[in-house]
């Protein structure tokens, strides 16, 4: 219309709607890494597979996805190539790997290669994705961070979602997830950087131990890895879980949905974790908050299993307390990984920080059916609590280093 002018964007809405969409493109693509965990149940009772083949197809994507960052660490990738291509690619992939997985016999070599594939191109889309979230940070770090993990955690998420709804069909939750993938991959090309990424490094080995070679940095991975052996054992299995206690104690087919309801539910929650911890640790500090969370979520591994077959509105309140503080730290470790880390090389610390930590939960996960198999659902997860104690001591001594001043704009 004439005369009537529209007021130009201003730079936060550009900051914000590029964060809006780079959320929800991780979101969408997050989606295919549980995607086979998720209807494991439903699968066997079509297909009869050995517990060894079941733990396979959720930790072949965490082998995968530490190949991949191995390649991309070792290669500076995620400094070398332009990020949102490098996201697009990686993400267009990973749908091709879960869209072809309904095709073939589930719990042969090919399916396990497929989860392989699917997890070393995420190599390509959560470091990567944090990255470019960094480049619009002006001291909120922890929040945008936060955001980008809170993606992560309800695109995990997502798949005991499409289970839920779609039934007994098994293969229409992966063809969705895959769906959703290209969704994400697709959309990525959308997103505005805030600021000029700085000249790629030089090709160099040394570049992938940049986050043991410096104090400050290797006690923020050793707290990290802390984090991840609770974290994915406890997203991989929690599921199973819920199925078993509903089962022992109502023994009726609706809880079998009911189960996976919950299991959304508690992966989910730590979305709002996530964002909720990033707007805390960017006033209080981030080594505060991570000991808070992981002193939470350790005492709710250590808890939970007293609650099979228990009560249900405890168990579930139990249960999304944990999946809150379990996720809530996740992003300080990488927020407290861009602060204390070269510009040129932010890309690459991150990717050595997630594929260290994804290289521990290949253990943690394939433990937890074992310590079922000894001590029962009571039990099974009391282990993983080890993670977090470690974590908080080595919390507490960056807060007492002088580089920790580096962090959240002074506040450690």
């Amino acid at each position: 219309m004439r005369g009537v002018s529209v007021p130009a964007a201003t730079p936060g809405d550009v900051k914000w709607r590029a964060i809006a969409i780079l959320v929800l493109c991780e979101c969408c693509v997050m989606a295919v890494w549980f995607s086979a965990s998720a209807v494991v149940p439903v699968m066997r009772t079509e297909f009869p597979m050995s517990g060894l083949m079941v733990s396979l197809l959720s930790s072949s994507v965490q082998i995968g996805f530490v190949v991949g960052t191995i390649v991309s660490a070792t290669l500076s990738l995620a400094d070398r190539i332009e990020p949102r291509r490098f996201f697009m690619l990686a993400a267009l992939a990973a749908a091709i790997a879960t869209g072809l997985i309904p095709l073939l016999w589930p719990g042969t070599v090919w399916t396990i290669l497929l989860r392989f594939v699917t997890g070393a191109c995420m190599a390509g889309v959560y470091p990567v994705g944090m990255k470019i979230a960094s480049t619009w940070a002006q001291r909120d770090m922890g929040l945008l961070v936060g955001l980008i993990v809170g993606a992560l955690t309800l695109g995990t998420a997502l798949p005991h979602a499409f289970s839920f709804l779609g039934g007994v069909d098994w293969r229409l939750t992966l063809w969705i997830a895959a769906a959703s993938a290209v969704v994400g991959g697709l959309l990525v090309t959308r997103v505005s950087l805030g600021r000029p990424l700085p000249p790629a490094p030089p090709l160099s080995l040394r570049n992938a131990g940049i986050n043991f070679q410096y104090a400050p940095l290797r006690l923020t991975n050793f707290g990290y890895l802390g984090h991840m052996w609770e974290l994915y054992a406890m997203w991989a299995w929690i599921g199973a879980f819920f199925q078993a206690s509903f089962s022992a104690r109502f023994n009726v087919g609706f809880f079998a949905g009911g189960a996976e309801l919950l299991a959304f539910a508690t992966i989910g929650a730590g979305a709002v974790g996530s964002v909720l911890a990033g707007l805390l640790a960017d006033r209080i500090g981030r080594t505060l908050t991570t000991i808070a969370a992981m002193l939470a979520s350790g005492s709710c591994a250590l808890s939970i299993g007293f609650l099979f077959n228990g009560p249900l509105p405890l168990l579930a309140g139990v249960a999304l307390l944990w999946g809150i503080t379990i996720v809530a730290d996740s992003a300080q470790f990488s927020a407290s990984v861009a602060e204390l880390s070269p510009p040129e090389l932010l890309g690459t610390a991150l990717t050595v920080q997630v594929c260290a930590g994804f290289l521990l939960t290949t253990l943690s996960i394939h433990l937890v059916p074992v310590f079922v198999q000894w001590w029962g659902w009571k039990y099974a997860f009391a282990p993983l609590a080890a993670g977090p104690i470690i974590g908080i001591a080595a919390m507490a001594l960056l807060r007492r280093h002088p580089d920790a001043t580096r962090l959240a704009g002074g506040r450690r």
